[in-house]
């Protein structure tokens, strides 16, 4: 394979250390098999694997962990299965979405067959190392395919990679030379099957048939030509200084003073670069990283560039070279000529000579205006404060008063003496307009005839500058419609490539976490691969992320497909060409090993339900055992209470659940004439249930709500059975604290034989004990929210946050079930987002001031209780208030990647963004959720009326 010879361009000092220490990397390869780049990546790998171990360590707040019950790790919908970051492996997870979902790639890995000779003893390093990968990478891609997981475990694979290479350090992952080298893996691996099945032909290689393609070189050096013919993977360009993916590609495929090629007898160097051969699927590297030899450090270049979905690549073919050059000439000369226009035009809209400049058609104007003006004096007169005179000077009964000057005639003015005027100029005055100085500029001498020329003038250049300044800018845009339209007819869009995935970046040079939208070719939409987390998109959330320019985040490399080869993206039978789905494209080994998976998994999901089953069995015997129980003493019973219902208070006022029943027998006692008890019975939960009724469907402010007060009420808003409701207020006038007299007592009585009369097959108890779970639910929610606002009103942000993400999730858990089983979601996540916000400001200034406890501090908040909640806020891409205030967060801590700081600071900020910026990871909240203080009902709806009218006066922008 030739090597372009680029020795005619000068280098500087890093490029020469570069080509050196390539050149002791090739040294290295021949002797040991292992290039200074495989070295780098194990180092990489090893530091993956070391985080993740030590992330089980982790005594705080878990944010890694899966969650306990198996149903969230569910596959829904024949959803894409996401990949579990094992340990800052996002890197891993984008690279290998984005090749799992190229279906030719994909078939390749899933069909992969090792060499018959090597199944039972390796015969060489590479067959140690690249078939154990693939085996892993074949389970993998499998269970993409068919698991019934949300997410899959890449582990395997990835300590295959950690274990190929032997090294100590680490160091920041290169994502391009990752998938450099695992395509160099991949091709090692085929290769190995293809020259056992040759049979006296050479070998085809799928991998460099599916991502390699070939260019020409031709150029001069020293006034010689050459030509040489190269092989090239992942094609490297440059963004800096560029704006859209075409100036990327020119610059690449031209280097040095291109002219020459066409000369005899010039001396200078310069090559093209023309594609001779292009590959099924195409890849750009977007060099985004650079060394700033002042800092010592990589920087990130953040500068926006645009790439199209469909790109057409036939101006770089070498079939094409010479109408491209033709082009190319041609669009030269016209950017000249646009620079010439632009330039004048420039002059018209930015005119003059100082720092100052103005347009010209403005500049004019004011001439006019000028010119039309009239010189406009202040009276001396009105310049003098007549109130208080200084020591020395005229009084002010010397001169008249205005309405003096207005009725008295010229002859009875004072005469214009040096008098006035010199008490006006005294230096009190001083910092007054002169009197006799016009109060705009203005002509002083002009005649009608030559303000008449002017205006005439005046009118006619500006007129004239207009027509100028249109033309300019009606030609510059032709000039641009003409550059854009240059390859736009049919000869020039004969090679479509269609973009299949784009990788993204955020983050600086240093620390960063990387996602990838790749389309779907079937739905055709944009899918966002983030880790476990794979959801729709839209081209317009790719450009926002990708394109760069708008936060820290852009794409380093895009995956573009020929869009004229359907075997890239469509899944078949080889055979019989009939479509395939699902399991039917496993071969027998890997469906029979996802088949195991699936059925582990769904054991998990048995052993969880009958957990839960269980658990309800106890519950049930329990009740049942409860209400079996003998009467105890009314201070017992009293201690039994259920939680939702009144609690037991000295209090007066914690008794009022008990009053209103009592009331209730009493008014049915006096509107029926028949006393029986259980007449009066019948009557009261008439009473009381129409009570209920009439509070439940009240329109009420948020301060007063009604589901507090009873568990009837929450039921008839929510359309519970209406047996349910029957046995609810059965139990109410059953309540042991109604014994107190021998009325009461006999009606306690009395509902209590009914509750027993009451058949399993009438009321159904799991049913019934279910709507109980919600309602105590609910009051928990309530709860958590009320103490949760309370501690934010004090400014206890870390207090606050612990209850309200308790409060918004249990508050999205019962809204599932209905709108009215919980609160309003909003007023929840504006407190939750609000506090986030708050808790993230204070702990950047911790971190700012620069003091170790400080920034220990800080980094604790965050580290504690921002960085597990963050991903809570992403979960619903719709909020898009929470995703705006998660980007807020993060941009906060990646802005100070750019600022000098101390090494210490700068290593702790580089150990703690991949956690900030890593926010697709599952939690589910805090292990050990705050815990509720007893509380009775009227407590509870005294303390929510509280905060929720403290609220209505406070402003919530936002809200």
């Amino acid at each position: 394979m030739d090597v372009i010879d680029l020795t005619g361009d000068d280098k500087d000092d890093l490029q020469r250390a570069i080509a050196l220490s390539l050149e002791e990397s090739n040294r290295a390869f021949r002797e040991t098999g292992i290039t200074d780049e495989e070295q780098a990546i194990s180092r990489v790998l090893e530091a993956s694997i070391a985080e993740n171990k030590a992330s089980l360590k982790r005594t705080h707040t878990e944010v890694w962990s899966d969650s306990p019950n198996p149903y969230d790790r569910k596959r829904q919908d024949n959803c894409p299965v996401g990949l579990k970051n094992v340990g800052n492996t996002c890197w891993f997870s984008a690279v290998i979405q984005s090749l799992f979902n190229l279906l030719e790639f994909r078939r390749l890995v899933l069909n992969y067959n090792p060499p018959a000779s090597a199944q039972d003893l390796p015969r060489n390093q590479k067959e140690h190392r690249n078939l154990p990968f693939m085996r892993e990478l074949r389970h993998l891609f499998a269970l993409l395919v068919g698991s019934k997981r949300k997410y899959v475990d890449p582990s395997r694979a990835v300590d295959i990679l950690k274990d190929a290479f032997k090294s100590n350090g680490s160091q920041q992952q290169d994502v391009s030379e990752f998938t450099h080298k695992l395509l160099d893996w991949l091709e090692d691996a085929f290769q190995m099957k293809a020259e056992e099945e040759r049979d006296g032909e050479k070998p085809k290689n799928p991998m460099l048939e599916l991502f390699y393609g070939r260019f020409l070189a031709v150029g001069v050096l020293e006034g010689k030509k050459f030509e040489n013919t190269e092989m090239f993977g992942q094609y490297p360009l440059q963004v800096n200084g560029f704006k859209d993916l075409h100036e990327c590609l020119e610059a690449a495929m031209i280097e040095g003073e291109i002219e020459s090629l066409h000369s005899e007898n010039s001396g200078k160097s310069g090559q093209e670069h023309w594609f001779t051969e292009l590959p099924p699927v195409l890849t750009f590297e977007l060099s985004r990283f650079e060394f700033n030899q002042a800092l010592g450090r990589p920087e990130k270049i953040h500068n926006k560039l645009e790439f199209p979905q469909v790109l057409y690549l036939d101006r770089y073919m070498h079939k094409n070279r010479e109408i491209t050059r033709i082009k190319r000439d041609e669009i030269k000369r016209l950017k000249e000529y646009l620079t010439v226009l632009q330039q004048r035009l420039e002059r018209y809209l930015s005119y003059g000579s100082g720092p100052k400049r103005f347009p010209l058609v403005d500049v004019l104007q004011y001439a006019l205006e000028f010119a039309s003006s009239k010189p406009v004096c202040t009276s001396p007169v009105d310049d003098i404060d007549a109130s208080s005179p200084p020591s020395g000077s005229i009084p002010s009964q010397t001169l008249p008063s205005t309405a003096e000057q207005q009725q008295g005639t010229p002859s009875e003015l004072p005469s214009t003496s040096p008098t006035p005027r010199s008490f006006i100029h005294k230096p009190f005055t001083q910092s007054r307009i002169p009197p006799d100085l016009p109060m705009h500029p203005a002509p002083r001498h002009i005649t009608e005839e030559e303000l008449s020329v002017l205006e005439g003038c005046l009118h006619r250049w500006r007129t004239e500058v207009e027509n100028d300044t249109r033309d300019l800018q009606e030609s510059i845009s032709r000039i641009h419609r003409t550059i854009e339209q240059m390859y736009s007819d049919k000869s020039m869009i004969q090679v479509p490539y269609r973009l299949h995935a784009v990788l993204v970046h955020e983050g600086q040079a240093n620390a960063g976490h990387y996602w990838a939208y790749i389309f779907d070719h079937h739905q055709e939409r944009w899918m966002k691969y983030n880790d476990i987390s794979v959801t729709k998109s839209t081209w317009e959330e790719l450009e926002r992320d990708s394109f760069g320019g708008y936060r820290n985040a852009s794409a380093y490399c895009l995956m573009y497909i020929n869009d004229k080869e359907h075997f890239l993206i469509k899944d078949f039978h080889k055979e019989t060409g009939q479509k395939l789905v699902g399991m039917e494209t496993l071969p027998t080994d890997l469906r029979d090993f996802v088949k195991e998976d699936n059925q582990r998994f769904e054991k998990e999901l048995e052993e969880w339900d009958l957990q839960l089953a269980q658990k309800a069995q106890q519950e049930k015997i329990l009740a049942s055992q409860k209400m079996r129980e003998p009467a105890p003493s009314v201070m017992t019973a009293q201690a039994e209470e259920p939680e939702y219902l009144e609690q037991p208070s000295r209090s007066d006022l914690a008794k009022y659940l008990k009053e209103e029943t009592m009331q209730a027998i009493t008014k049915a006692s006096s509107e029926h004439e028949d006393k029986n008890p259980e007449t009066v019975l019948q009557l009261a939960i008439k009473l009381e249930y129409a009570r209920l009724v009439k509070l439940a469907q009240e329109d009420t402010p948020p301060e007063t709500d009604y589901r507090l007060h009873h568990a009837v009420v929450y039921f008839i808003q929510n359309q519970s059975p209406k047996k349910i409701i029957e046995r609810t207020l059965l139990e109410q006038f059953g309540n042991r604290n109604l014994s107190f007299d021998e009325r009461c007592r006999n009606i306690m009585k009395i509902a209590q034989a009914k509750l027993e009369m009451i058949k399993p097959e009438e009321v159904n108890m799991e049913e019934y004990e279910k709507w109980h779970q919600d309602y105590r639910s609910f009051r928990d929610t309530t709860m958590y929210l009320m103490i949760g606002l309370e501690h934010f009103q004090k400014k206890s942000y870390i207090e606050a946050i612990q209850y309200l993400i308790c409060a918004y999730q249990n508050n999205k858990e019962l809204l599932s079930k209905g709108p009215y089983r919980g609160h309003d979601e909003e007023l929840i996540s504006h407190y939750r987002r609000e506090c986030l916000l708050k808790l993230n400001e204070h702990a950047a200034e911790l971190f700012e001031s620069g003091e170790d406890q400080e920034v220990n501090n800080g980094l604790f908040i965050m580290n504690e209780f921002i960085v597990p909640c963050l991903p809570l806020l992403l979960v619903d891409e719709m909020e898009e208030k929470d995703i705006v205030a998660v980007e807020d967060m993060r941009n906060r801590w990646c802005s100070y990647l750019g600022q000098e700081m101390e090494p210490n600071l700068q290593e702790k900020l580089t150990d703690f963004l991949p956690k900030l910026l890593d926010c697709s990871t599952e939690i589910k909240g805090f292990n050990e959720l705050p815990k509720l203080p007893s509380y009775s009902t009227h407590e509870l709806c005294e303390r929510f009326a509280r905060i929720m009218l403290s609220l209505s006066r406070t402003p919530a922008d936002g809200r």
